[in-house]
This record gives C-alpha cells, sequence and structure tokens, in this order.
C-alpha cells in the first residue's frame, strides 16, 4: 500500500525585473532573498544586463509580450501570495505589468522604482517613470524608493526632514498604500528609512555600515518585504523582517568582485542558526 503525505503549500513571491549576471541584484538577488526567507520564489524577467561589481556593460530589453507571458505562465498555473517589480525597463513593460497584475488580481505588490544602478547606469528610460507614477503605484501596498528616486519621482528636493515627509506625502497621493523612503543615501551614524501609511509617519533605524558591498541592497529589502507579504505577516512585521534582513547582509559582508560587491544574502539565516 503506497502512503501519500500531504504536503504543505510554502508561501509563494514573484519577482518581476531584470537579470544581474553578476548575481548580486535583480531577479538573482531576489531569488536568492525568497529561499532564505522560507517562500517559494518564482520570475519574469524583463530585460537581460550584462554587469558585475564595477558597473553594467550592457542593458537588454525583452519584448512587452515576452514578460506579458511570462506572468500569465505563472497565474494560469502555480499563483502568487504577494509579487515584487525591479528593473522595469520602458512604458510599454511598465504598461503590460500593470495590465497582468491587474488581470490575475494579485493585491500584495512591492514596487522598487529602480532606476540608476549603483556604478551609474541609467535602468529606467525617462519616459518611463509618468507610467510608473500613474500605473504601477495605484496598484502597490508598498513602494520603496530610495532618497534619489523619490527626488526624480516627485520633483522636489530632499533636504530636511519636513522635505521627507512631503515627499513622502506626494508619493502616498499616486495611490501606494505605504511609501518607504529608504534612508541609505542620506548622512549619519544610522540610516533610517521612514513609513507612511497615509495617516502616519514611523522611523525604522539601522546602524550606519562603511562598505562598498552594497550591490544590490534595494532589490533585496523589496524581495524581503515582498517574502513577509506572502507569508501573511501584517506590515509592521513585513518591515521588522525586511529591515532585519538587509541589515545583516550588509553587516556581514562577503568579498566579491573588485567594485560595489553583493551583500551577504546568507547572513539573516546564519544569525538565527546561531542563537
Amino acid at each position: 500500500m503506497t502512503i501519500q503525505h500531504r504536503v504543505a503549500r510554502p508561501p509563494r513571491a514573484l519577482t518581476i525585473a531584470g537579470s544581474d549576471s553578476g548575481g548580486g541584484a535583480g531577479i538573482q538577488a531576489d531569488l536568492k532573498t525568497f529561499q532564505e526567507l522560507d517562500v517559494y520564489g518564482m520570475s519574469a524577467l524583463t530585460a537581460i544586463t550584462a554587469q558585475n561589481t564595477t558597473g553594467v556593460q550592457g542593458v537588454y530589453s525583452l519584448p512587452p509580450e515576452a514578460v506579458a507571458e511570462q506572468i500569465r505562465s505563472i497565474g494560469s498555473d502555480i499563483g502568487v501570495d504577494a509579487l515584487k517589480t525591479g528593473m522595469l525597463f520602458s512604458s510599454e513593460i511598465i504598461h503590460v505589468v500593470a495590465d497582468s497584475i491587474r488581470e490575475q488580481g494579485w493585491t500584495k505588490l512591492v514596487v522598487d522604482p529602480v532606476m540608476i544602478a549603483k556604478g551609474g547606469a541609467s535602468l529606467l528610460q525617462a519616459e518611463a517613470i509618468e507610467a510608473m507614477r500613474r500605473e504601477l503605484f495605484p496598484l502597490a501596498e508598498i513602494i520603496t524608493p530610495n532618497i534619489p528616486e523619490a527626488e526624480t519621482l516627485t520633483g522636489r528636493t530632499i533636504v530636511t526632514e519636513s522635505d521627507l515627509r512631503d515627499a513622502a506625502r506626494q508619493l502616498a497621493d499616486y495611490g501606494a498604500r505605504h511609501i518607504i523612503i529608504k534612508g541609505g543615501h542620506a548622512s549619519g551614524s544610522e540610516a533610517v528609512d521612514l513609513l507612511y501609511d497615509g495617516h502616519s509617519f514611523t522611523e525604522i533605524a539601522g546602524r550606519r555600515i562603511e562598505t562598498a558591498r552594497t550591490h544590490g541592497t534595494g532589490c533585496t529589502f523589496s524581495a524581503a518585504l515582498a517574502a513577509g507579504l506572502a507569508q501573511g505577516l501584517a506590515i509592521p512585521a513585513v518591515l521588522e523582517q525586511a529591515k532585519s534582513f538587509i541589515q545583516a547582509a550588509i553587516e556581514d559582508g562577503i568579498q566579491i568582485g573588485a567594485g560595489h560587491g553583493p551583500t551577504n544574502h546568507w547572513a539573516y539565516r546564519n544569525r538565527r542558526l546561531q542563537r
């Protein structure tokens, strides 16, 4: 007699983003993060990049229909509990991604508005910024701009705490339910992220680490947020887990490459195992 074992279905998360041949950012970073947080990861590629820790040597966008077909394939069979977007590159890709998310009825969306690579290469066409604001932000549970991205999205300069809060309010007006403006580009001994839920502000501080091992931090952080949403955590717990994950990944650095090296995606799990 054959004994059948009931297998629990794990949380499922999808990343819609570009590929990083160096493995530190993009879908590679996202899938590593999902795996380390016990979430089943899937991907829909928007572009292929040739890059390493010293910079981006080439960007090769996929046809929008190829992006849409990947999303349809996942939705028709496996299903998604939460998802994130990263590098989307063009307004045409943003349009098909937004349409696909609406068709599937997915609501737990994290938008990481990737615009510039660590080395300075542009990863989003200028004409696509308005498409992101208009089409993707209203679908998002969380958006995660850093300060330069928030400045570009709002058209305002951010210098003071008041500037930061005004930018968060403006971003919320575009329709996202939670705004996290990351503080990595600010100064001070702490990196302070600002969360705005449309009503109140919360500051989340972490020790600032002086290191060149920060390639893919935005991808990794947003992927950790998506993993938490897929696990069914409430927003405060989602943010706490993601902040702990990226803080560990930066603090426990690894020596890879000669430039802006990747973070350590093993660090969070290793710390938990050592407790």
